[in-house]
């Protein structure tokens, strides 16, 4: 089970997910690599200001890092955060499989009357 210590994290990364645009931010960090905000801007019919208010939830949310070249800002995932939403995805799996043994056992003793 989640640690209450990393309720919050898991909370800002299912909030950043769960907007299909950042989603395929990073979708398509992970694919391209690192790509200048105006670059990422440029495939969505959406304001760099929205972009930028994107990235920055995904800032928040540990999914991706920002390095400064200049005036520049390149973008870049981080999925080592990942691992937490994994791990709770894992827990809900484990749930469900002790909730379908134990309906396997019902249904088998009824089985046997």
């Amino acid at each position: 089970m989640v640690e209450y210590s990393d309720d919050a994290k898991l909370s800002r990364l299912l909030k950043a997910v769960s907007d299909s645009t950042r989603r395929a931010l990073l979708t398509q960090l992970c694919q391209q690599g690192a790509s200048r905000v105006t670059d990422l801007a440029n495939h969505y019919d959406i304001s760099l200001n929205a972009i930028s208010k994107h990235i920055k939830v995904l800032e928040g949310a540990g999914l991706v890092t920002r390095q400064m070249h200049g005036r520049t800002h390149w973008i870049e995932a981080d999925l080592r955060q990942v691992e937490l939403m994994s791990a709770w995805l894992e827990s809900l799996k484990s749930i469900w499989a002790l909730s379908l043994d134990k309906l396997d056992d019902v249904l088998n003793e009824g089985e046997k009357k």
